[in-house]
C-alpha cells in the first residue's frame, strides 16, 4: 500500500514517532510531509478555488507535490500534537487549502476508496478536540473509513515516554493496522459519508456555485453515478 503522512509540526516528538510506528506496520511504500517546512503558507480567503478553479490559489503550485501524494495513497494519516487542545496552526492552514475538495464543492472521487487516520497527542488533554480538527477535514473530503489514535503521553520528548505508554501505542498501532490492511481494497464509504453525498447531490442540481454544478454534472453525480461505484469497466 502507498501511505502518506502528513506531519502537523516539523520535529520528531511523540505524534511523529506514532505516525511512523503506524505506518511501518501497515506496510507499503511511505512518503513524509512536515509543516511548515514543506508547506507553511496561509489561505487567503480570495474565493478563487472555490468560484472559479483550484488551480487559480496562489499557492496551487507549490501544493501540488503533496496534492499528487495524497491522491495516490491508499491511507492517509494526520498527525499532530496538541497546541492549546486543537491542531497546530500549519496543520490548520496546510487543510484550509483544500476547502475545494469537501463534498459540498468538489470532491476528488479517489478519496472514496481511501482509508484516514488521526494521530494526536499532548503532555496533558486535547487529544479529542484535536483529532477531530483533522478527521473533519478526511470525513467532508470522502475518504471511506477513518481511524484515530489520541494519547496523553505526560512527556514533552519522545525519550521520556513511559514505557507503559509506549506499550499501548503499540497495542492501538497494531490493532489499527491490522484493520487497515484487511480492508484493503475493498473499503467502502459508510451511512454517514453516503448520505451526506445524496443531499450535496441534490444541492448541486440547482446549487449556487456554477463550478461546483458543472464539476459535478461532468462527473454524473447529480444522476445515479457515484464515486463509490465503478463500472465493470472500472470507468
Amino acid at each position: 500500500m502507498k501511505i502518506v503522512i502528513i506531519h502537523g509540526q516539523s520535529h520528531k516528538g511523540s505524534t511523529y514517532h506514532i505516525a511512523r510506528i503506524l505506518a511501518e506496520k501497515i506496510g507499503g511504500e511511505i512518503s513524509e510531509f512536515f509543516l511548515p517546512r514543506d508547506f507553511g503558507e496561509f489561505c487567503c480567503g480570495c474565493t478563487r478555488c472555490f468560484v472559479e478553479s483550484e488551480t487559480k490559489c496562489p499557492h496551487y503550485d507549490k501544493l501540488a507535490t503533496i496534492t499528487q501524494t495524497i491522491d495516490e495513497a491508499d491511507v492517509i494519516i494526520l498527525a499532530s500534537p496538541v497546541y492549546v487542545y486543537h491542531a497546530t496552526g500549519a496543520m490548520k492552514a496546510f487543510l484550509d487549502h483544500y476547502g475545494y475538495r469537501w463534498m459540498v464543492h468538489r470532491p476528488e472521487e479517489k478519496m472514496f476508496e481511501k482509508q484516514g487516520v488521526c494521530i494526536s497527542t499532548a503532555a496533558g488533554g486535547g487529544m479529542k478536540s484535536t483529532n477531530k480538527d483533522m478527521s473533519y477535514s478526511l470525513f467532508f473530503w470522502g475518504v471511506a473509513k477513518i481511524y484515530k489514535f489520541g494519547l496523553g503521553v505526560a512527556a514533552i520528548d519522545w525519550s521520556k515516554v513511559s514505557e507503559k505508554k509506549k506499550q499501548k501505542i503499540k497495542r492501538e498501532t497494531d490493532s489499527i493496522a491490522k484493520r487497515i490492511c484487511r480492508h484493503k481494497g475493498c473499503v467502502k464509504p459508510g451511512l454517514k459519508t453516503k448520505g451526506y453525498f445524496w443531499l450535496m447531490h441534490l444541492m448541486q442540481k440547482s446549487g449556487w456555485n456554477e463550478a461546483d454544478m458543472r464539476y459535478w454534472r461532468e462527473k454524473g453525480w447529480t444522476g445515479k453515478a457515484r464515486p463509490w461505484k465503478k463500472s465493470r469497466k472500472g470507468e
